[in-house]
């Protein structure tokens, strides 16, 4: 006992500069195997599944600032699978499954939380597409529920139910197994272990050229000199156009911003996610007690990792409507991510006109809850030179065959 409280106090007293690194501090070597260019979930994952799965250790990640900066660590924390089309639902349902077991899986918790996600229908149409992406959720294997208003009040107490309500609610869907997960340690988790299998990740590593040979990718080059590869795999969000312009090709793409705030911390009182595709608004407590609470994109382009107040205005003003006790409560902070999104509102994962080089992209404001299955998927697609079942429905060549995966609104509030 006396040992224990000796080095809590010593440890509490070090400033940390006794304590051992998370991952490697290291210099970029002159050739990898893979590159990654990316050092959020998505990228981490991959680098961490190459070298599990594929035993391809020979792995850089690069990030031009700290690792999770980007919308890893700009998100809503919310996972769930339940997605309308097939295509969609088996990966994000792969992703699910990944996330139950991936604390003990990086020996990191990630806090995942299943408390169960309720998607609110306002009207008897809404209700007819809520029963309509129920009943093709259990046809794929995918817990799903369809709950009355009565059923929907006994879960969320403080949900406004009344019949006159300014958005009356009708029901919702419930998925049990989805919920929450921290979102930075999403990215430590996987940096370290992807580092424990000897994956060299490097921060403050800017990428500002791709380079080519013969319509093969040979390498890229950044802000501490040229590093070649002959695989190189891009996750960069919101950023992808503008690395797809390096490579010399245009991506179906556009860039968004996209917002989130939370609100000073209160007691414990709203144990699940809400989120209302009619009023695109959505909201979740956090451990600390915040009410953690998002949106829909702005309708601008930009990279501006900001977004615009009429954003906030509508989404508070429909969110204290739904609950009417959350009026007096204090905005604390907002931020914005960048996001990058697909006419048919779902990703590009696999191989691109360029040789040996693939890219990880179009997610919109899906991309979280997939971290897990999405870089399990990309590590399979670039060891093995081919794409996985999962993501070939994904790939970039859907957009001049047309057979595209219009995810758009069926799956409720995209988040």
């Amino acid at each position: 006992m006396k040992y224990s409280l000796f080095s809590l106090v010593r440890n509490g007293l070090s400033h940390h500069e006794k304590w051992p690194r998370a991952w490697r501090k290291v210099e970029p070597k002159r050739e990898y195997d893979v590159v990654i260019v990316g050092g959020g979930g998505h990228g981490l994952a991959t680098a961490y599944y190459l070298a599990k799965e594929h035993g391809v250790t020979n792995v850089a990640v690069l990030e031009k600032g700290y690792l999770g900066g980007g919308n890893t660590g700009r998100n809503t924390e919310v996972v769930r699978s339940n997605y309308l089309w097939d295509e969609a639902a088996h990966l994000y349902e792969f992703s699910l499954k990944l996330w139950q077991d991936l604390s003990r899986d990086l020996n990191f918790n990630l806090m995942y939380s299943k408390r169960g996600v309720l998607s609110l229908g306002h009207s008897l149409q809404e209700m007819r597409d809520i029963a309509r992406r129920v009943n093709a959720n259990r046809l794929n294997g995918i817990d799903s529920e369809l709950l009355t208003p009565e059923q929907v009040k006994e879960l969320v107490p403080i949900l406004n139910t009344s019949p006159s309500a300014r958005y009356p609610i009708l029901g919702a869907s419930l998925q049990r197994r989805g919920g929450t997960a921290r979102h930075d340690a999403v990215a430590w988790g996987f940096a370290r272990a992807a580092d424990a299998r000897g994956v060299d990740v490097i921060q403050q590593c800017e990428v500002t050229g791709i380079r080519r040979e013969n319509g093969a990718v040979v390498g890229v080059d950044t802000t501490k000199g040229h590093v070649a590869a002959k695989k190189v795999g891009v996750v960069t969000a919101g950023s992808s156009g503008v690395l797809a312009e390096m490579a010399g090709f245009r991506l179906p793409i556009e860039s968004h911003p996209l917002q989130a705030w939370v609100t000073e911390p209160i007691k414990p009182v709203l144990d699940s996610v809400i989120m209302s595709n009619a009023v695109h608004a959505y909201v979740s407590q956090t451990d600390r007690g915040e009410l953690l609470a998002g949106a829909g994109i702005d309708s601008y382009l930009g990279y501006g990792q900001r977004g615009s107040f009429s954003v906030i205005e509508h989404a508070v003003a429909a969110l204290i409507e739904l609950f009417p006790i959350f009026s007096r409560l204090r905005m604390m902070r907002q931020w914005g991510g960048i996001v990058d999104t697909c006419p048919d509102a779902c990703p590009i994962i696999g191989e691109t006109p360029v040789r040996g080089l693939y890219f990880n992209c179009g997610w919109g404001t899906g991309g979280y809850k997939a971290t897990p299955g999405s870089g399990w998927v990309f590590a399979y697609t670039m060891a093995n030179e081919r794409p996985h079942e999962l993501n070939a429905p994904f790939s970039l060549d859907r957009f001049t065959t047309g057979h595209l995966i219009d995810e758009h609104g069926a799956a409720g509030v995209a988040h």
